[in-house]
């Protein structure tokens, strides 16, 4: 009878919505790197083979999730998030590097990216913070603490080096502003942004240029009985073009030569067409090809296992952070739409469920796995069509990577047993 209750409070609809997403991810990671010497899906040896794998594990963890209690992750999480940050440290030591970043604890059969756990250890220690009756993210002593919290773990992971996952953490100051941040820390990211780019773009003297303009018109718009002292005016303004006077040396001395090449496509700071479309072939080849591949789809795709481009190995990471790129060439339009579509409504609906909460740690902690599922999605689909920079995140549920699987999936059901224990503190 308790078992057939705990079924009714559970939300349905994302779980259906998580097993969707996790399938396509499947039988494309399939697609991509199927051979005709492994044919065996359940061959542990092939990629396709240990994600599935991966999907048992990660359907042990849900049973996992749903037989603890639920208030033991609000109450372990400062213990949790102690063993996220020990595990980035031990990377120091004992990890394995693959690809220039070392980021991975071997341990036989798979790799473990504990970076992928500190995702959920970080949420549920802010969601904790956050939700403790005497913080005041208006008090400088508890942003501080808020953000230190994310910084910690960004940089411990910038470090190793995975400047993608790192930025990641960033997404998690967007539940600190639902949760009373003032907005003006949002616009002054912003500007600084901004301010980044435009420099590399236009240049310093055109961005003072700007900035003063942007001021002047400030003070000709405002109203005659609004005061506004000039200290901060100024302020911004020094901060601004000491930001710009800075930009070259970031980029020169602090970029790698391979962040820089993709911020010179990104940005289109190559003037000569020619060049650029050289650029694009070449520093820019995976998204090159993402884009040819998905073009190539057109609006019902090639069929499955049909793509000739993911066959032909065009795209490199097709199974992983380029798993879009194979929904795009074999279903065509029909199946990019019904992936962004599932992304949609999931995504709402993880809001309609965090706005229900009664609770602020169940609230704040499912804003906190809406954030990080959001970027990962809008950054990855956007790097894979090339509205973005290569950053090389993947794509929640859908992209080859155990830990990643089984990190989205601990971030989900989490929430997804607090909204039911909501529930049933109302039986």
């Amino acid at each position: 009878m308790a078992g057939n209750t705990f079924l009714k409070r559970i939300d349905w609809l994302s779980i259906l919505i998580y097993l969707a997403l996790t399938v396509i991810g499947w039988l494309s990671i399939y697609s991509s790197t199927f051979s005709e010497n492994n044919p065996s899906i359940f061959d542990f040896g092939t990629l396709y083979g240990k994600q599935a794998f991966f999907i048992g594990v990660s359907i042990l963890a849900i049973i996992f999730i749903f037989a603890t209690e639920a208030n033991l992750f609000e109450r372990f999480s400062g213990i949790i998030y102690a063993i996220g940050i020990l595990l980035l440290i031990g990377l120091f030591l004992f990890g394995k590097t693959i690809a220039g970043a070392t980021s991975w604890y071997n341990l036989g059969f798979f790799n473990l990216q504990p970076s992928e756990i500190a995702k959920v250890a970080t949420t549920l220690a802010l969601a904790k913070y956050l939700s403790d009756i005497q913080t005041d993210l208006k008090r400088q002593k508890d942003k501080l603490y808020a953000f230190g919290i994310l910084i910690i773990p960004a940089v411990l992971i910038g470090l190793q080096p995975d400047p993608g996952s790192s930025i990641i953490f960033l997404a998690l100051t967007f539940v600190m502003f639902r949760e009373g941040l003032p907005l003006y820390y949002l616009g002054i990211g912003l500007v600084m942004l901004l301010i980044f780019m435009a420099t590399l773009k236009f240049g310093t003297i055109w961005v003072v240029i700007g900035v003063s303009i942007l001021i002047a018109l400030f003070y000709l718009t405002k109203k005659e009985r609004v005061k506004v002292s000039p200290v901060p005016i100024i302020l911004f303004f020094v901060v601004s073009v000491t930001i710009s006077l800075s930009v070259r040396f970031v980029f020169d001395s602090v970029f790698k030569q391979h962040h820089r090449d993709r911020f010179n496509l990104w940005l289109r700071l190559e003037k000569d067409p020619k060049k650029l479309e050289e650029i694009r072939k070449t520093i820019g080849y995976n998204t090159y090809q993402s884009e040819k591949a998905i073009e190539s789809g057109g609006f019902t795709g090639k069929g499955f296992l049909q793509g000739t481009r993911t066959k032909g190995d065009f795209v490199p990471e097709q199974h992983s952070d380029y798993i879009f790129t194979t929904i795009g060439e074999e279903w065509g339009f029909i199946g990019t739409s019904t992936v962004v579509l599932l992304f949609s409504v999931l995504l709402l609906r993880l809001v309609y469920i965090a706005e229900r909460q009664k609770n602020a740690f169940s609230r704040i902690y499912g804003y906190g796995v809406i954030s990080i599922l959001f970027f990962h999605y809008l950054i990855n689909i956007g790097m894979v069509i090339g509205l973005v920079p290569t950053i090389g995140i993947p794509l929640p549920f859908m992209s080859y990577g155990g830990s990643g699987l089984l990190g989205f999936t601990l971030l989900l059901f989490i929430f997804l047993k607090l909204d039911a224990n909501r529930l049933k503190e109302w039986d």
